[in-house]
């Protein structure tokens, strides 16, 4: 056989096998979801108490009810049953094949005994980690459940420091009568002195180089466990239990498929630090329903690691739903980022209700986690009580934003690398905002503008309207905005081909602010720009030109 024979065949394999690779990837819509596969468990059924548990409040469950749960793992699976009472346990370790049952008036509380939890090689904040061990805990399993009625509680006053200026006096004086350490400064009370010298000690928490978990021992306390932490696991069920008062994060899903959370309560308090509801790192196949979360931090919370780590790991969290669920209070209802280096796509979330949240729709990151976020599908969404933006899209998270310069065409710009992060294809109907401080935030950066942003049929009713910087492919159509500020109601800078397309809005003393010399292609249709004031104001080097209308 000849040699260009024998080439031609080879490229014919790879030109097919590049073929049936794409032909593999799956192509999600509203009308072809995602789905998450469930666990199936055996019939059979151990109560704690054949293990000698006892529900006085008193007694250490944790070897009982751990035996229970590695004995029903040994038999094939099955229910492990927590009856009701209370139940004072520490850490527990899930099995392959194990439903562990909360029955409703069941109280599993988790000791205030720090001794009771070793350290180990964790994950926070999408890096290698010291943590303490956490109360539930599951590594390479699979086909496992936690559900009930019952209530989870991880004792999370005992690991967290707090402001006083989250408190009222006489919770303060409480708190500081109860023990602990209070800064020099009085603002601030830390749990015990060994908090302390972990937040004073620099590289704290470190693996490696030289440390070990047992240098990391006198800082033991600093290091908080998340309270529910599920690593590398198939065919996960969350179902029906109350999870709350974590030491950080409630929920830490990392590297699991087939992940359902339906019907669960998340409870942590709102001036909890850390206190994420539930955070979903490097997953696939994901439905979270039906779920009420009322967090510290962020409510539902997609992350796929930070920084080079993450994007070595190189797993986004995909193929995800979230559905029919109240947030309350968090600092973000939906987010996405900050830690999504290894990047997200192929998420549908609909028909949530975010109340007193600091943002409703949050996407974050910033220069250096790298990433590509896309393929985000958003409808049915209401929002009230807002603190901040109902919609933020950031790219200068803990950073220096543009506009804080005065010069908009003098922005820095850095080389795009693989640590240069990505927003594209977002997809967003049908939100209704009754108060928030803004309507909508992009921002992106000079050498990566957020992409592909479409927003339609939405009414926003705020103190601010809308900004628009660093963007390109922005499409808003059939917007009411409701703003008191107006001056202007649009502000519009260094972005490109943005459209905005039968626009209703109240009294209003500009409409467009316009900045930036790399500004061009405004589309404005079917609006009546007339009901404004000022139509539009040019700035900082933006052409005339720049914007077109018609009706």
């Amino acid at each position: 056989m000849s040699v260009i024979k024998i080439r031609f065949g080879i490229a014919v394999l790879l030109l097919a096998g590049c073929f049936t690779s794409r032909a593999q990837v799956q192509q999600y819509s509203w009308q072809h979801l995602p789905q998450a596969g469930k666990p199936v468990f055996k019939k059979d059924t151990i109560n704690i108490l054949k293990y000698g548990a006892k529900a006085d409040g008193l007694t250490l469950n944790t070897t009982s009810i751990n035996k229970a749960i590695a004995a029903c793992s040994a038999k094939g699976g099955g229910v492990v049953l927590i009856p009701q009472g209370l139940w004072l346990t520490g850490p527990l370790v899930m099995k392959s094949n194990v439903n562990l049952h909360v029955s409703r008036a069941a109280l599993l509380q988790f000791t205030n005994d720090k001794s009771q939890y070793k350290l180990v090689e964790g994950n926070y904040e999408g890096h290698v980690a010291v943590r303490n061990e956490s109360p539930v805990s599951g590594t390479n399993l699979t086909n496992i459940a936690i559900t009930g009625e019952g209530i989870i509680d991880g004792h999370g006053e005992a690991w967290r420091a707090v402001s006083k200026d989250r408190l009222t006096a006489a919770e303060w004086n409480k708190l500081v009568a109860s023990g602990g350490i209070v800064s020099e400064n009085g603002r601030s009370w830390y749990p015990s002195q060994s908090y302390v010298k972990g937040l004073k000690t620099s590289g704290a928490g470190v693996i490696g180089n030289g440390k070990t978990l047992r240098d990391n021992e006198p800082f033991k306390d600093f290091f908080r466990p998340n309270m529910l932490v599920l690593t590398n696991c198939k065919k996960v069920l969350l179902q029906g239990v109350t999870l709350q008062n974590s030491p950080a994060w409630d929920i830490h899903t990392l590297l699991c498929e087939d992940l359902t959370v339906q019907n669960v309560r998340v409870r942590n308090p709102w001036n909890a630090q850390n206190g994420d509801g539930i955070d979903v790192e490097s997953c696939r196949n994901v439905l979270i329903e039906g779920s009420t979360f009322d967090a510290g931090d962020d409510g539902i919370c997609i992350k796929s690691g930070r920084d080079e780590e993450g994007r070595k790991r190189g797993r986004p969290t995909e193929n995800v739903i979230v559905r029919d669920n109240v947030i309350y209070r968090a600092h973000g209802g939906f987010v996405i980022g900050s830690e999504m280096s290894g990047g997200a796509r192929n998420i549908f979330v609909s028909d949530c209700t975010f109340i007193g949240t600091d943002i409703g729709l949050r996407f974050k990151t910033t220069r250096g986690r790298g990433g590509m976020v896309e393929n985000i599908f958003i409808k049915n969404i209401s929002m009230r009580d807002i603190a901040h933006e109902a919609i933020l899209f950031d790219m200068y998270y803990s950073g220096k934003s543009p506009g804080e310069s005065d010069d908009v065409n003098n922005q820095t710009v850095v080389a795009v690398t693989e640590a240069t992060p990505s927003f594209r294809k977002f997809y967003v109907d049908n939100v209704v905002c009754n108060g928030a401080e803004k309507a909508l935030m992009i921002r992106g950066l000079p050498e990566m503008g957020i992409k592909d942003i479409h927003i339609e049929n939405s009414t926003f009713k705020t103190v601010k309207g809308a900004d628009v910087i660093e963007a390109q492919n922005i499409f808003l159509k059939n917007i009411c905005f409701k703003s008191k500020e107006t001056s202007p109601l649009i502000n519009i800078q260094n972005s490109s081909s943005v459209t905005f397309n039968h626009i209703t809005y109240g009294d209003t003393r500009l409409l467009f602010r316009i900045a930036g010399k790399k500004s061009q292609q405004i589309k404005l249709l079917d609006t009546d720009a007339s009901k404004a004031k000022n139509k539009v104001e040019f700035v900082s080097g933006a052409a005339e030109s720049t914007l077109t209308s018609s009706k």
